[in-house]
Parts: C-alpha cells; structure tokens; sequence
C-alpha cells in the first residue's frame, strides 16, 4: 500500500499535474469542462501548503475529488479506490490510465488544511466564479434561504448518560497517556462503573438511588480533576483534550461546597447554547423544535431562483442547533456582498425576517427582503371587532399616540428588549380607557394606574412593520411569495444525494467544509442538468393523494 502523500512539508508549487488542455475537454461532457478548468490552478490553494519540502498530491486535484465524493456519497477510502480503478475519475482528473492515485489518508490532512488557512470557500467560490464566467450567475435577481437542521455524528445523551460518558472518555484518554499516574488513582470500583459504555447498562431504579449514583461519578470526577490540577501533577495532563471537556461538563452539571457534591437542578443549568451534550463533540449543542430534540447543528442554505438560468448555491452558513434563523441574516447578505452576488430580492421565511432586518437590508445592501412578519397578536386577547396597533396615530416629532377616540397618550418611555433592539413604551390612562365607550374592543385593563398600552419599534422599522403587515394578506404578495418554497426541493435534494442531515464529522469547522463540498456537488450536478437540457423532477405526489385530486 502507498504510503500518504500528504506531508507537513509537502509543497503545492511541484504538485502533478491534474488539468486536461482545452483540446481535450472540447467535446468532453460539462461535468467534466467545468471541473477541469476549476479545479486546474493549484495557486488557490498554494497558501495551505509550505514553499519547501517534497512535491504533494495536487491541491486541486484533492478538491475535485472531495466534490466528487459528496456527489456519488462516498467515504474518503471508497474516494481514493475511485481514484486507483475507475476511467471516467481519472479522465476528469487528466491521470494516465495506470497512476496509482493516492492513500485515503490524504484526504483527512488536505481537509485539516483547508480549515487551518481558512480556505474552506475557496472550493465553492472557484465553481460561483467559473459559473459566472460563463454568464449564468450574476447579482441581482432573486435568491431564497431556508435552514435544516444536522445530526452530530455522535449518540444523543440524557443528562446521567452525559456525565458518565464524559468520565469514561477522560479515563480512557488518561489510560492512555498516563497509565501509571491514572493506576495509582482508581480502583476496581471504577472499573466497574466505568469500563464499559455508559448506555450498555441499564441505570438503577428509583429517583433517590439515581441521584446518589449521579452525584457518586461527580464525586469520581472531582478525584481526578483535583488531581490532574494539583501542582504537582505534570502540566501536559490539563492539555489533554478529553480532561478539558471533563472539566468544563463538571462545572456546568455539578455544584461542590462545605455539603459536598451536587447534582444541579434543571433550573439551575447554564442555557443550551452554552452547555455541552456529547463530550465527543464540544461544538455540538442540544435543541428541540415542534416538540423533537436533536444534538448537532444547522445549515442555512440560499440558491438563485431565476426560471433563465439554473438555480444554483450561492451560500452555506452552518452553526450550532441553537442560533435562531433571525440571527443569521445579517451574516447571509454579508456573505452574498463578499462574494458579489446580492440578490435584488431575498425570499425566506419568517423565521429570517424582522422589522430591523427589512430597514437594513434595503439601506446597507439595496436587498428587498420578502418573507412574512408576525402579525399584530393584539387581537388573540379579544373577541369579534378589536382596534389594532396600526389604527392609533402616532406623532414621533412629539412623542404621543392618539386612540381611535381620539386620546392622546399619557407617557412615552424608551426602553430595550432583551435582545437590544430599542423600543418606546406607550401608555394610556386608566380614566380614559375606564370611561371610553369602546373599551371592551382595545383592551381588558381595568385596574392600576394605566389603560392601553402599545410597543413601538424606531420610526423606520416600525413604517417597514405595518407596511408588510399589509401587503402579506394580499393575493399579489402571496403569489409573489410563492417561489420560496422551491427551496425546500434543494434541501431535499442536498439531503438523498449528500447525506447533509448528518454530519461525517466531529466539530463545526469541518461540519461547515463538508456542507460547503455538499453545495459543490450540488452545484455541478445541476449545471450539468442544465446544460444537457434535463427537466426537473416531477413533485411527488402520493397514490392517496392521487385519488383526491381526481375527484
């Protein structure tokens, strides 16, 4: 077997050759044209690598083909057998018919690198730009996003699981690097406890007899902290990966004081975002939505959606499974600026869109973003005819709002919200509100010093609010809004061809590589479509289904 070819010191200036001459490729199908001449120039990647030492596997030639694997759902040692035995990825590579190609093994350190130099674009960036060289990706238009979540390559552990897993992990890693510091530390109950894989057995029954068991592995945990952290314990063992997640997951599941170790109340918790849920994956992050929990992350995704051109990927932000869709849209646009390709009109949906995201998208970027907003939830609290917030007039020169009846406001507070987006604080009078003939239609406080009370957004955002509350309940707005949901036939297609709902990695920096890879392949897939004239796949539509629209 060959040994890797990819060496610390290997060098990308003397890499093989990999790019076929345009005399080759004339008549060569375009998945193939397009690839080549992308992936050819190994300058793009020419920073990853060191100006010394022995020639490497071709940068661009390892890019083709971690392309290729997402696309056919290959692991790295089924990639590089492709390599050695079939003639097309050879072609595509411009290898002659016997070359060895090159250990899996490459595959891992050619990733490693990319994430090190932070070029994990550049291998979707080449294929946007070959793209729009060819005239069917320019800016303007329009783009859609939608969010999915992702899987962690890892099993999704309850609380009591958690914590001895991550005991088990540290004792394991310490059975390793220090087996004769470890063996004066623990005994053959610890063994016992944790020798085999914390969800092999079933827990002890009982509340009570849980708990005492809970608080017996803090107990453990703090014996080997407290001695992995003594002066006199050799430094490299706080460096050891597993012992830093011990220590961080102790903190957050456990109190220590005068009354000995405790096992934390749920309240007591730091939030999701911040705690770990698998000592194998300390980016992955716990999060339930519609009632289904699920450890991993989330992948944002945009494509074009012009009916002349094919609909391409342009952007894939990938975070962990807490960050909120409203958090996201800031970063989208920035990218889209970075790379040149700001839509004319973004459609998403309403998990992506405030009234603060309406105001900055037009103002910094000149982008209409379309996407519903919440309506105005006054009503929920009222039954039958109620006045809603756009029905009071509000003068922001002088600071009041006057009712439909004609009130004025009796005071106006700036305040902000917990997220720090600022908003004014409106109040009516309990004795206007008490005496008004209207009062069962605009609000249900009878008792206290004050009436009706309204919350209002800065001047902008607030007029971008009411308008696209507006808009929303017309027909043209629901038309227009109609092309959004072809976005979900991308995720779906990334899904079954890809596999993006779950990752093949550990940790964030190489989950997002491998979405970028996953958009690559997606990409390339349908401008070959597009260039052989392939039709779109019909929507499913199920036999039941069938029947009723039949009838």
């Amino acid at each position: 077997r060959q040994p890797p070819l990819c060496h610390p010191e290997d060098t990308a200036a003397d890499c093989r050759p990999t790019g076929l001459t345009a005399s080759r490729t004339e008549h060569v199908h375009p998945y193939a044209a397009v690839h080549v001449h992308v992936y050819a120039d190994n300058e793009s990647f020419a920073e990853a690598f060191p100006g010394r030492g022995r020639p490497a596997v071709s940068p661009g030639a390892l890019a083709l083909v971690s392309v290729l694997q997402y696309a056919e759902g290959l692991t790295d040692r089924q990639a590089a057998d492709q390599v050695r035995a079939r003639m097309d990825w050879k072609f595509l590579l411009g290898l002659e018919l016997d070359d060895p190609g090159f250990d899996f093994s490459v595959h891992c350190d050619f990733r490693a690198r990319l994430i090190e130099h932070g070029l994990e674009e550049k291998v979707l960036d080449l294929v946007l730009e070959r793209i729009s060289g060819l005239g069917l990706l320019r800016a303007g238009g329009r783009q859609r996003t939608d969010s999915t979540h992702v899987l962690a390559a890892v099993r999704t552990l309850n609380r009591m699981e958690f914590v001895g897993e991550s005991l088990r992990a540290a004792l394991e890693a310490l059975s390793v690097a220090a087996p004769q510091w470890l063996s004066a530390l623990v005994t053959a109950d610890w063994v016992r406890r944790y020798g085999a894989r914390i969800d092999s057995y079933r827990f002890p029954k009982g509340e009570n007899v849980r708990q005492e068991w809970a608080e017996q592995v803090g107990r453990d945990g703090f014996t080997i902290l407290e001695a992995a952290f003594t002066p006199g314990s050799p430094g490299w063992l706080r460096e050891i990966p597993a012992v830093q997640v011990l220590r961080r997951a102790w903190v957050e599941q456990y109190h220590r004081d005068g009354e000995g170790v405790r096992w934390r109340e749920g309240k007591d918790l730091p939030p999701g975002r911040r705690r770990l849920c698998s000592p194998y994956d300390p980016d992955a992050r716990y999060s339930v939505k519609r009632g289904s929990g699920r450890c991993g992350y989330k992948t944002h995704l945009s494509e074009t959606c012009e009916p002349d051109a094919p609909h391409l990927i342009t952007q894939m932000i990938t975070t962990d499974a807490t960050v909120a869709d409203t958090e996201v849209t800031e970063t989208l646009h920035q990218g889209l600026a970075a790379r040149e390709l700001l839509p004319a009109e973004h459609d998403v949906d309403a998990g992506y869109v405030t009234a603060a995201h309406i105001v900055a998208a037009q103002d910094r970027y000149g982008i209409e973003l379309l996407g519903p907003v919440g309506l105005d939830t006054h009503h929920e609290n009222h039954q039958g005819e109620h006045f809603a917030q756009s029905t009071f007039t509000v003068d922001w020169q002088a600071r009041t709002v006057t009712c439909p009846q004609g009130k004025t406001s009796a005071s106006w507070s700036s305040q902000r919200k917990s997220s720090g987006t600022p908003v004014a604080r409106v109040h009516f009078t309990a004795q206007d509100c008490g005496s008004c003939p209207v009062h069962e239609k605009c609000t249900k406080a009878a008792n206290g010093k004050w009436g009706r009370s309204l919350t209002l957004l800065p001047q902008d955002q607030q007029a971008a609010l009411e308008t696209r509350r507006r808009e929303q309940l017309t027909d043209q707005w629901q038309q227009r809004y109609n092309i959004r949901a072809g976005v979900e036939g991308t995720i779906s297609q990334a899904v079954r061809r890809t596999q993006i709902h779950r990752t093949r990695f550990t940790g964030l920096p190489k989950t997002h590589l491998g979405h970028i890879f996953a958009a690559t392949a997606i990409n390339i897939i349908r401008l070959d479509a597009w260039l052989t004239e392939t039709p779109l796949g019909p929507t499913r539509t199920s036999h039941l289904a069938r029947l009723g629209l039949a009838a």
